[in-house]
């Protein structure tokens, strides 16, 4: 189906949810009402985040997914068929969005770590370690792990079970990103106990206020590690 048909089809499915749940006249057709398919599960300023929260995520990087779903280098099957026929300006169209949205900080479920754990978390994410070549992740990801514009992700604000499962994607090399893939290479490098460890201690941690969960503008280069997604 072309870029255009795809786009009606998602509108129109969009625009009959809209009507259903408001009884409300027919929409315009705007990015907000074509994007409704989106804000179903990533949320909207009408409630809460099903899956992970894309709103102010740097445009480079939510347009960096979305082209990595449409790729096969992330395996999501809603997410490819929703992007899989899209154009690269559209698909910009839509990672713009998203980066200019300011929702309400999300309720992350509290996290039970022992004492070693929470240690041996805080040292990755703030020292990492040196030993195992591991980067503290806020080398890359900002001091607030907010993310760095223009495509470096935030990561405060994450479930643990989102952390471990995307850490175990890249272990498992079920998701990729552009060569070279460093967090690829990081997360290969941790074990499974340190992978706990981290997602544990972002997950335990206060989010910075609604005002600070901007990304950062720019972070010290070059990088700890090559990376595809966030050159130099």
């Amino acid at each position: 189906m072309p870029d255009s048909g795809r786009r009606a089809v998602l509108l129109l499915l969009c625009l009959l949810l809209a009507a259903v749940r408001s009884g409300a006249a027919t929409p315009a057709d705007t990015i907000e009402q074509r994007v409704l398919a989106c804000t179903a599960c990533h949320g909207s300023s009408a409630g809460r985040a099903v899956f992970p929260r894309i709103a102010g995520k740097p445009a480079g990087y939510l347009y960096n997914q979305l082209i990595n779903f449409r790729e096969g280098r992330r395996q999501y099957p809603q997410m490819t068929y929703m992007v899989e026929h899209l154009s690269l300006p559209y698909l910009r169209e839509i990672a713009d969005h998203f980066s200019k949205q300011q929702l309400a900080a999300p309720t992350v479920p509290t996290v039970d770590l022992d004492a070693a754990a929470l240690a041996r978390g805080r040292q990755l994410v703030l020292e990492g370690d040196r030993a195992l070549q591991l980067p503290a992740c806020i080398a890359c990801h900002g001091a607030r792990l907010t993310g760095v514009q223009p495509a470096i992700a935030g990561l405060a604000g994450l479930p643990r079970d989102y952390l471990n499962a995307q850490l175990g994607n890249w272990r498992n090399h079920t998701r990729r990103a552009q060569a070279p893939d460093c967090m690829a290479v990081i997360a290969n490098r941790l074990s499974l106990s340190d992978v706990a460890a981290v997602s544990g201690w972002i997950a335990r941690r206060p989010l910075p206020a609604a005002a600070a969960m901007a990304p950062a503008a720019t972070i010290a280069r070059p990088l700890p590690l090559a990376c595809g997604s966030a050159p130099d």
